[in-house]
């Protein structure tokens, strides 16, 4: 590809990363907002009930809220989910420009959804089956950082993972056949995978009296915005490739002109 191409191919893939991040946003609203308002709803009638008993021994204050839960529920949610979506749009589009034609024999379409799908694997849900997200009220505050070091280093393993997978199925394709050195591949990454999950300290910080419930729901619905994210990605990017690289294979506007026959 030149560099109006993949320039081209940027600017398409930060759209798609817009439109996409639209379709998680309103997952996100309407199935996630009303899950961390309850836990939310939960922690303050917490930090009530031992409030009061602090304040009944001569101490407690009342901390003043420095954004408001609708701005954060509204404007905030939007920024975060959008300035996200952008920002793996374009990742998402540079890595397209690589992965075209070199992952096999796929067209635009196939090679943005199959990139997108991996990229909701190695990019969320196996960190998040190691450390899934916890709703307000969980967590101490005091672990935090390492919660969050911990979650990133699994992140960049499991990209890092991926990407040797896949450079692995190449090099076996040719004494394997695709679909054995896929699979050994697959295999491969499996085990590796496992064995991080393996060594890799557990953190588990969910009161006991936390409902299961909830805490279900809550993680329930942070993997459905971002399946809906990187899947609205993989198609948005790949239609609006499509329609860039193979102009002819895109069907005309319905009613168009013509053209005569000379």
């Amino acid at each position: 590809m030149n560099s109006a191409t993949v320039r081209n191919l940027l600017v398409r893939g930060m759209l798609a990363g817009l439109a996409a991040g639209v379709l998680a946003l309103v997952v996100a609203y309407f199935l996630g907002e009303p899950n961390v308002d309850t836990a939310i709803g939960l922690e303050e009638a917490h930090t009530h009930t031992h409030g009061d008993l602090g304040a009944d021994a001569g101490g407690g204050h009342d901390e003043e809220e420095v954004v408001s839960r609708s701005l954060q529920s509204t404007a905030g949610l939007a920024t975060g989910i959008l300035v996200y979506g952008v920002a793996f749009g374009g990742i998402a589009a540079l890595a397209f420009c690589f992965a075209l034609g070199r992952i096999g024999r796929f067209g635009p379409r196939a090679t943005a959804l199959l990139l997108s799908g991996c990229a909701l694997l190695a990019v969320y849900v196996v960190p998040y089956l190691k450390y899934p997200v916890n709703p307000p009220a969980v967590g101490d505050p005091d672990t935090i950082g390492k919660r969050t070091t911990l979650y990133f280093l699994m992140m960049v393993l499991s990209v890092l993972l991926a990407i040797a997978a896949t450079l692995l199925g190449k090099r076996l394709a040719p004494a394997l056949g695709t679909w054995y050195a896929t699979v050994a591949a697959v295999a491969a990454f499996a085990v590796a995978v496992g064995l991080a999950y393996a060594f890799l300290p557990v953190i588990n910080e969910v009161p006991d009296d936390f409902p299961a419930t909830l805490l279900w729901r809550f993680r329930l619905s942070a993997l459905a915005i971002q399946t809906v994210l990187w899947g609205g990605l993989g198609l948005f990017l790949g239609e609006l490739a499509e329609r860039l690289l193979n102009p002819k294979a895109v069907p005309s506007e319905p009613g168009g002109a013509v053209p005569a026959a000379r």
